[in-house]
C-alpha cells in the first residue's frame, strides 16, 4: 500500500545575513497509512520547517515529498484538499467567536459544520457551550480543541500537528491524545511534533530528530531497547556535588540530571556498583541511592546525541 507520507532527502537551508543556517539534513522517512507517527525533538530541530514543506507551504531545496500519494511541488492543490494542519501557535481570529471561525474554515473547503458534524462531533461538544465565545477569550485547553475542529472540517485524509499540547496542562494534554487515539481509529493519518519525550510513547512510531537530522525511526519499545548499556538510577542528598562527583569519575560515561535523580551509565559494562558507592560516601554522601532502571525516551534521545 502506498505511504501516506513520504520524505526523500529532504535538504532546507535559510540565510540569514551571510550565514547559512542549515535547518534540514537528508531527511527521508516514510508514514504508513492510519498510523500515529511522532517527530520528537527540541526547539530548533527542524519539525516546523519539516511541517511546512509537507504541507506545501514551504519549498525544499533538494529532495522530495508526497503526501496521500501527490507530489508536494507540482501537485500542491490536491495536497491542500487532503490535509489538515494544526500550527504550533494559534493562528485562527482572536476576534470571531468559536462558530465563526469553524464556519469561516468549512467555507474555504466548500463544505459546513452542519455537513460534518459526526466527524468532528467528539472534539466539537466540548467547545460547543462557548460557541458565541471570541477565540482569543478561550483558554488553552479550548484553543487547542477550536484549532483541531477547524483543522478538521473538511475530512482530512493527513493530519499535520506541529506541538499542539505545548504550554497545555497535564490533564488538557491527556485528554488531547485521547482525541487523537480516536481520530486515528476513523482511519486518519497524524503526523505529530512535540518536545515532550513522554508523548512519544504514545505515537506508533517516533523520528527523534535533533538539529535538522534523524537520529533514529522506530516504535518506543525498540528505541528503547536499542540502549547500549545498564542504566542507573542515583540520589543523594548533595544532587549538584553528585552530579559533579560522578562527571569526574572515570569510571563514569555518562550522567545526566533527570527529575529528582541523575541517570548514569558506566565505561565498563559490568562496574560493581559497590566500589561506585563507596568511593562516594567517601566523598561525604549522605542518603546515598542507587538502582538499576530501564531507559526511557529521553535517556535514548541524550545517548544519541553523543554519538
Amino acid at each position: 500500500m502506498e505511504s501516506a507520507v513520504k520524505a526523500e532527502r529532504v535538504y532546507k537551508n535559510f540565510q540569514s545575513g551571510k550565514t547559512e543556517i542549515e535547518a534540514l539534513n537528508n531527511i527521508s522517512f516514510e508514514v504508513e497509512r492510519g498510523e500515529l507517527f511522532g517527530l520528537i525533538g527540541p526547539d530548533g530541530a527542524g519539525k516546523t520547517t519539516l511541517f511546512r514543506i509537507l504541507t506545501t507551504l514551504m519549498i525544499a531545496n533538494k529532495g522530495n515529498a508526497w503526501v496521500d500519494g501527490f507530489e508536494v511541488v507540482s501537485q500542491y492543490k490536491e495536497i491542500r484538499k487532503r490535509v489538515g494542519y494544526m500550527p504550533g501557535r494559534f493562528s485562527l481570529y482572536q476576534d470571531l467567536s468559536v462558530e465563526e471561525n469553524i464556519s469561516f474554515f468549512a467555507t474555504l473547503f466548500g463544505t459546513t459544520l452542519e455537513e460534518n458534524y459526526e466527524f468532528v462531533k467528539d472534539i466539537y461538544v466540548q467547545i460547543e457551550p462557548f460557541k458565541k465565545r471570541r477565540a482569543g477569550a478561550l483558554s488553552g485547553g479550548m484553543k487547542q480543541k477550536l484549532a483541531l475542529s477547524c483543522a478538521l472540517i473538511h475530512r482530512p485524509s493527513v493530519l499535520f500537528l506541529d506541538e499542539p499540547t505545548t504550554g497545555v496542562d497535564a490533564v488538557s494534554r491527556q485528554e488531547f491524545w485521547d482525541l487523537l487515539k480516536s481520530l486515528q481509529h476513523q482511519g486518519i493519518t497524524i503526523v505529530v511534533s512535540t518536545p515532550y519525550m513522554d508523548e512519544a510513547n504514545l505515537c506508533d512510531r517516533v523520528a527523534l530528530m535533533q538539529n535538522g537530522k534523524i537520529m533514529d525511526i522506530d516504535t518506543p519499545k525498540g528505541i528503547t531497547q536499542k540502549f547500549p548499556k545498564p542504566l542507573w538510577a542515583i540520589i543523594a542528598a548533595d544532587m549538584y556535588k553528585l552530579m559533579h562527583d560522578l562527571r569526574s569519575d572515570e569510571r563514569v560515561d555518562t550522567c545526566y540530571p533527570f527529575g529528582q535523580y541523575h541517570h548514569i551509565t558506566f565505561t565498563e559494562l559490568n562496574q560493581e556498583i559497590q566500589s561506585i558507592e563507596k568511593t562516594l560516601v567517601e566523598k561525604g554522601h549522605a542518603d546515598l541511592s542507587i538502582q538499576k532502571i530501564e531507559p526511557t525516551i529521553e535517556d535514548c534521545f541524550m545517548e544519541l546525541m553523543n554519538k
